[in-house]
């Protein structure tokens, strides 16, 4: 008898099912029955010239069974493979994939359309022809959206999606109040741009001509959210598109945009602004059901992609303040372009956050507006893979392909993604597939590079035109609905438009302006001010004995108790060092009720192992946090080693300290040399954004600096690009020697009541040098120096005065010890911007009869501090340089040239004949 002829007997659609079961996860079908179809699947790798299998187990399969495993094949195909073959492109051609869908490559043929088949079950359908079948799958797969998700490992998440898309065969189905209602966001959006582009000849818009599907988008997935519970959205955006969506998505006044594109000056004179497509702006909506929501959409620069680790710093700072319990209130929407999503590694850094405890925000929606070109470059020239959204399979997350022309299949696409989201708190990508008008801004030819597909796109009616046809073809408006839509809409905007020419200034409304209303804006006068910073000798202590006791019913190695015991030790023998100024700082900082938020690579440790805020049971690896057991009042402490990365985690950290100006938020490098993986960061966010956008911001960044014979990576933190940056009132810049500065440098930045981003150079060797240890007393009742003068010596019998900041302080008083100088004062430059001038020149004062002043650093003559010094004092021009010659590269990888190098700027400071310049 056959061995398999019960399968006569049993009911197809269970086979059919179990099969389709096993191609999703063959590990979820049982043993026997997993063996069974991998033999089919061996069998059935081949095909005879007549379609039929020739060999294995499916040659004893009954035919019927076999043709239902065929079909449930095909099927599996268009999962897969549909989106390959959709019809997503309104102006242009899709290019050609192989193996396509055709029957034959599923061993099916013509014959078999009419024949009933119960995988049909499979799609929700019931036992329908292959022909029905095939009818759902190309309506499901292969119409206006395709979608990628059969690579996702979780089975619930695809069981989820594929009843998603059975729903309706994955058409949309909205009321004639809804469809009115897209056609109103498509009318403003179009409308909206083709007023700029009469009104504003020539000015650069970056329109979002080709995509402007991407406003009633936008707009449905912020009432159905509201719906949903979500509370709060936070989006970023690059400059296409933006004016238009932040007048009809954010209700950002056309009077203010107008305002900006006459381009009047700003009503305040020590603002410089910014070009009206970055900047940012936050408002409250009402949804059409009432529904109260937050929006903010966060000032980019030109910089593509920058912006999306600022949305999810942003997104998790409000996450953590104000919804612990549900981080899905909060929204973020990242819109992508398809050049920049592919190009810029960014993204990926981004994309790889998105599950990390430090990082997640419980799903972002991203958005693509793809234009199939990035400036004048075609996409087959701008990325290798497949599609511009391939990013998001490293995170296993599901990407749907939209033609941007039809309207609805683009917001029922955007509502599946907000389902999912919600569901599944993971991100979603939507690709856009529309089209540019114009070239990359409004004055470009995009003919020169692109005719073809210009020539396509001039004969190319626009997505409200191409709606308005397909509404009134169905009956549900007449053709004098579309023009009263245009005609009332762009009254408003020749209204605002009017008001605005009667305006002579443009103000500028603050980004999170709420958020910030107990802050002000302050110049470099306030900056230098004494902030007092002073604490009990009884907290103190009290924070103290919590940070220096480990839980006694569990078991730490024996080494690290020691360590955590030292703490106490250290308190009571009156000698703090780096990591109690850090440990201090913070624990009375939370107990005052601040927040604090430590990322960066290896901080809970810390790189030189100096601080260990997370101690890890032996046997468990369960973490203790002491700084968490404080008080049943305080603020939280929240500490996180970060992915390896520098651009996107700082872009994260601005973000979230953007958003919570009440949360001491620190970025620590590795090494200080690794932070210019963030130069971006830093040049148009860091040291710029309060001149662009009125944003302060508080993020602290700490760079370990110094040389100490490790080589050219792992010397310098690059003084000299921050103190370059450094302007006016747009930051403060520390290299602190003592732990009680540095715990009252971070207890100042917290204190005051502005936000200024503070840049650190921290120490590397004198976490653990003797000298470098404060009092209690200091602790307690002292405040930030921002200069520490010598008090070693007589001032009357000084003969040479060195100024030096930083760690190379130690090295020169070894050295004075050494030769036994009592003639040399060596003061301290604890904040090098804003410069202290004023206390600087005091000390110059009272040392004017001395005259050989040094200027003193370790770093090469083209690095450091020096240049900075001559730019903002006077008198460092007449200053004797002792320093390193200058070089191309910050060290030495020798070790033995560098110690000499650096005992030849020792010699130089203290016999000035010893000129190693030479």
């Amino acid at each position: 008898m056959d061995k398999y002829s019960f399968l006569n007997a049993a009911h197809t659609a269970y086979f059919a099912e179990l099969y389709d079961q096993y191609l999703k996860n063959p590990d979820s079908v049982e043993p026997s029955w997993r063996a069974f179809f991998q033999g089919y699947d061996f069998g059935s790798e081949n095909y005879g010239m007549e379609g039929e299998i020739v060999e294995g187990v499916s040659a004893q399969i009954p035919e019927h069974l076999q043709k239902e495993f065929q079909v449930v094949n095909l099927i599996d195909g268009y999962r897969s493979r549909g989106h390959l073959f959709t019809k997503t492109n309104p102006v242009r051609e899709r290019r050609k994939y192989a193996p396509t869908l055709e029957l034959a490559n599923f061993g099916l043929s013509e014959a078999d359309l009419d024949t009933q088949f119960n995988a049909g079950e499979i799609l929700g359908i019931g036992t329908q022809s292959l022909r029905e079948i095939l009818k759902h799958l190309d309506s499901i797969y292969c119409d206006s959206i395709g979608i990628e998700y059969m690579y996702i490992r979780q089975p619930e998440e695809i069981k989820w999606i594929q009843n998603k898309l059975n729903i309706n065969d994955n058409q949309p189905s909205f009321t004639a109040d809804q469809k009115k209602h897209i056609l109103k966001k498509l009318n403003e959006a179009v409308s909206f741009e083709t007023f700029l582009h009469t009104k504003y000849v020539g000015q650069k818009r970056f329109s979002l001509e080709g995509g402007e599907s991407l406003i009633p988008a936008l707009d449905a997935v912020i009432e159905k959210a509201a719906e949903l519970g979500v509370e709060e959205f936070v989006m970023g955006m690059a400059h296409r598109g933006r004016l238009s969506t932040l007048t009809n998505i954010f209700g950002k006044s056309a009077k203010d945009i107008f305002s900006e594109f006459d381009g009047k000056d700003y009503e305040e004179e020590v603002f410089d602004g910014d070009v009206k497509y970055h900047l940012g702006w936050t408002s409250q909506r009402s949804t059409d059901t009432g529904k109260k929501i937050n929006l903010s959409i966060a000032p980019n620069p030109s910089h593509l992609e920058t912006v999306g680790a600022v949305v999810e710093g942003i997104s998790r700072a409000k996450q953590d303040q104000k919804h612990k319990d549900n981080f899905s209130k909060v929204l973020p929407i990242v819109v992508h372009g398809d050049a920049a999503i592919a190009g810029q590694g960014l993204v990926y850094e981004i994309v790889q956050m998105a599950q990390l405890d430090g990082y997640k925000t419980n799903g972002t929606i991203h958005v693509v507006v793809n234009n199939q070109v990035g400036f004048t470059t075609n996409y087959l020239d701008a990325r290798s893979s497949t599609y511009c959204t391939d990013v998001g399979k490293v995170t296993l997350s599901p990407v749907l392909h939209v033609n941007a022309d039809d309207a609805e299949a683009v917001v029922h696409a955007m509502l599946f993604a907000l389902d999912f989201r919600m569901k599944f708190n993971r991100d979603v990508f939507i690709d856009l597939l529309g089209y540019r008008k114009y070239g990359h801004n409004e004055g470009d030819e995009p003919r020169f590079t692109q005719p073809k597909l210009y020539k396509a796109i001039a004969k190319h009616a626009n997505p409200r035109d191409i709606y308005a046809e397909k509404l009134i073809n169905s009956g549900v408006i007449d053709k004098d609905y579309v023009k009263q839509l245009e005609t009332d809409y762009k009254d408003q905007l020749e209204e605002k438009l009017e008001d605005s020419r009667k305006e002579d200034k443009t103000i500028i409304t603050p980004f999170m302006e709420d958020t910030w209303k107990d802050f002000v804006r302050v110049d470099e006068k306030v900056m230098m001010q004494t902030v007092d910073t002073t604490t009990s000798k009884e907290k103190l202590a009290d924070i103290t004995k919590v940070i220096s006791n480990l839980p006694e019913d569990k078991k730490f190695i024996r080494k690290i108790e020691r360590l955590i015991q030292s703490r106490q030790t250290m308190f009571d023998e009156n000698r703090l060092d780096w990591a109690m100024a850090e440990h201090l700082a913070y624990g009375t900082l939370l107990t005052e009720g601040y927040d604090v938020r430590i990322t960066g690579q290896d901080v809970e440790r810390g790189t030189f192992s100096h601080r260990h805020a997370v101690v890890k049971v032996e046997d468990s690896e369960e973490e203790i946090v002491l700084l968490n057991n404080l008080d049943n009042n305080q603020g939280h402490f929240y500490i996180y080693n970060s992915l390896l990365s520098e651009y996107g985690v700082v872009g994260f950290d601005y973000g979230y300290a953007m958003a919570s100006p009440k949360t001491l938020t620190i970025w620590e490098a590795q090494f200080g040399d690794f932070s210019n993986g963030a130069q971006i960061m830093l040049d148009q966010y860091i040291s710029s954004g309060e001149d662009k956008w009125k944003t302060q911001n508080g993020l602290v960044m700490l760079l370990p600096h110094g040389y100490e014979g490790q080589g050219a990576e792992h010397s310098s933190a690059r003084m000299e690009r921050y103190l370059q940056l450094c302007a006016k009132d747009n930051m403060f810049v520390a290299d602190c020697t003592t732990p009680a500065n540095m715990f009252h440098l971070l207890r100042r930045q917290m204190l005051s009541n502005y936000r200024k981003p503070l840049i650190v150079f921290t120490p590397k060797s004198l976490l653990r040098h003797p000298k470098c240890v404060s009092t209690v007393e200091e602790f307690a009742n002292g405040s930030f120096q921002t200069v520490i003068e010598d008090t070693s010596v007589k001032t009357e019998d000084v003969k040479t005065l060195v100024f030096v900041t930083g760690k190379f302080y130690y090295d020169l008083d070894e050295e004075r010890e050494n030769l036994n100088r009592n003639d040399v004062a060596i003061v301290r430059i604890e904040q090098l911007f804003p410069l202290p001038v004023e206390k600087i020149r005091e000390i110059l004062d009272k040392y004017k009869h001395v005259e050989d002043v040094v200027w003193a650093q370790e770093e090469p003559r083209n690095m450091g501090a020096y240049m900075h010094m001559m730019m903002h004092l006077e008198e460092a021009k007449n200053f004797r340089a002792a320093s390193r010659r200058p070089y191309g590269a910050p060290a030495a990888g020798s070790s033995v040239r560098s110690k000499k190098r650096h005992k030849e700027v020792i010699d130089f400071v203290f016999d000035k004949t010893k000129n190693n310049q030479r």
